[in-house]
């Protein structure tokens, strides 16, 4: 594992950039990946999918598939490819501190 270090603290991160660990996320990790993603500004509707990605992994150990991140922020596709530009797989779950999904987010 390469590390990361960024605002005074340091990820353990995978060849992908993805965190080590779900419960090393911080203020500090989404700072980073804002900055290696190309995002301006978090806003809030980043962080609800921050939030919403954060709760289903918590409860069900994996990322939820994109058309029910859709649905549960109310947010169309098109509109996440706007805020990550990577996509909800790459960009928007590694700033929620995620794992690398395995399969279509």
């Amino acid at each position: 594992m390469e590390t990361v270090e960024y605002m005074g603290k340091t990820f353990s991160v995978d060849e992908d950039g993805f965190i080590d660990d779900f419960n090393n996320y911080c203020p500090e990790w989404e700072q980073w990946v804002k900055t290696v993603e190309g995002i301006e500004e978090i806003n809030d509707e980043h962080r609800v999918l921050v939030k919403v990605l954060r709760d289903y992994y918590d409860k069900n150990g994996i990322a939820p598939m994109v058309r029910i991140l859709s649905k549960v922020t109310g947010f169309k596709l098109k509109h996440i490819y706007e805020l990550y530009p990577s996509g909800p797989g790459k960009g928007a779950c590694k700033m929620a501190g995620l794992p690398k999904p395995t399969g279509c987010v």
